[in-house]
């Protein structure tokens, strides 16, 4: 069972960390293929949400049936950026978490103009333990 914590007086009002979750539906079958697009995507979106890359992005293909695909793992200097390519359904899962604060809408820009996924869902939450 988790320990309740006093509250902090010194803790910052404001959110620790911002997440934004993204579930992109039916997005081009050879963008979500292609490690060389993934790897741009990666690049692009760490450039457009202002973040800072820490290494190379991580881009391996794994997985059977409805879970083979790629997964992506770029860490930044303020956490990280996931994403998983689902194959079997052209589906893309991509969450954004960073202790600094950045738009979600540029991030958002840059799935389109990488995926172009039919829809997407999206949910930016603040994070504060």
């Amino acid at each position: 069972m988790a320990k309740t914590r006093k509250a902090n007086k010194t803790r910052p009002e404001k959110a620790w960390g911002y997440h934004l979750i993204i579930d992109a539906a039916d997005c081009d079958t050879d963008a979500i293929r292609s490690k060389e697009t993934i790897a741009k995507f990666s690049k692009k979106l760490v450039s457009d949400i202002d973040m800072v890359a820490f290494g190379p992005p991580r881009i391996v293909h794994f997985g059977t049936g409805l879970q083979a695909g790629y997964t992506l793992v770029q860490l930044i200097e303020t956490s990280n950026i996931t994403a998983h390519f689902a194959e079997d359904t052209n589906d893309a899962y991509i969450d954004v978490f960073s202790c600094k604060t950045f738009n979600p809408k540029d991030a958002l820009a840059v799935v389109k103009a990488c995926f172009n996924p039919k829809s997407m869902k999206t949910r930016f939450i603040k994070r504060q333990a």
